[in-house]
């Protein structure tokens, strides 16, 4: 599809509606790295800025997939989930940006919008590369804010939308939901690649096998979805704030800890991780391993602009698949 985006005349009423007639926008940049939602830094013509987060299908590059339908991490974008997850966030006193305006079915451009506090442009991740003793501190700020979400637990799985309005799914275990979805992925990613395709039934019996280590559990902690030290700002005062956040919802917290220990890496231990299920988090890594394929290869056939780090984070995936069979 041919993409256009945002101007900083297609806001000028959005900011006069929030800002004020006496504030005009003089740039909008959009920012890399979304994929669901478009992400933009305002400029103002009295040097304040802002970000503003776009739901719209123009800005989403994903393609459809299968799913699987209890899948709490499915279509996780949108102003709805964006704003109960961020009421949740702040109830656990959890850092945040903070949230400027939320404005639903947007009369400016046809979509959902939200104007958020823009708390500059360090990652945890770029403070990690280029000062580890700088990232610290906000390194164990992060881990007592995930010991606080992660302790908030609920007796239903899902969505906090859907939980809120009662729709959560408790007709079967989590573990199960990981399998389908992990088989799912596995036949999704053998489409792509060859290597993958020969190794399929190998691949989906180890994914069995991990499951059948897994003993029944009932309890759910909030966590983010897919948290990595990209997904987290450092403001000036070295305070850690939790971006793309549109995914929570109550599951395994096993989920959240496969994922943090693949993306921090070497410094993991730093975030004083809750007590975790061995077997849990073996199969959810290896499900992780396969999402980290099929999705990568799914989205690099689309227009995504940074097409060739997809391939090449789908590559890594790949080799940590066979290896493991």
């Amino acid at each position: 599809m041919q993409r256009t985006f945002l101007q900083p005349d297609d806001v000028r009423d959005l900011v006069t509606d929030q800002f004020g007639g006496g504030r005009r926008p003089i740039a909008l940049d959009r920012l890399t790295g979304g994929s669901k939602k478009g992400v933009y830094r305002l400029r103002l013509d009295d040097h304040s800025t802002a970000i503003l987060y776009v739901w719209s299908a123009g800005e989403n590059y994903w393609p459809p997939s299968l799913t699987v339908p209890d899948d709490p991490f499915t279509d996780a974008s949108g102003a709805e989930l964006f704003a109960v997850s961020h009421a949740a966030l702040v109830a656990a006193g959890v850092g945040t940006p903070q949230v400027l305006a939320l404005v639903r079915g947007s009369r400016y451009f046809d979509a959902d919008v939200a104007l958020v506090e823009d708390a500059g442009v360090d990652t945890l991740e770029a403070v990690m590369e280029r000062d580890p003793g700088a990232a610290v501190g906000p390194l164990s700020a992060l881990g007592d804010g995930l010991r606080r979400l992660h302790t908030t637990v609920g007796a239903e799985y899902g969505k906090l939308a859907a939980v809120a309005r009662g729709e959560a799914s408790q007709r079967r275990r989590v573990e199960d939901v990981i399998v389908d979805r992990a088989l799912g992925q596995l036949r999704g990613a053998a489409a792509h690649d060859g290597r993958i395709a020969e190794a399929h039934d190998r691949i989906a019996g180890h994914v069995r096998h991990l499951r059948g280590a897994v003993a029944e559990r009932r309890a759910y902690g909030l966590i983010h979805g897919e948290l990595g030290p990209d997904h987290v700002l450092v403001s000036p005062a070295g305070e850690p704030l939790i971006i793309d956040i549109e995914g929570l919802a109550y599951f395994d917290v096993e989920w959240e800890h496969a994922w943090l220990q693949l993306r921090f890496g070497d410094a993991y231990p730093m975030l004083r991780p809750v007590d975790l299920d061995p077997h849990r988090l073996r199969l959810y890594r290896y499900a992780q391993v396969l999402s980290l394929i099929e999705g990568p290869l799914r989205i690099a056939d689309t227009d995504f602009p940074e097409r060739q780090w997809m391939l090449d984070l789908a590559e890594r995936n790949i080799a940590k698949a066979l290896a493991a069979v």
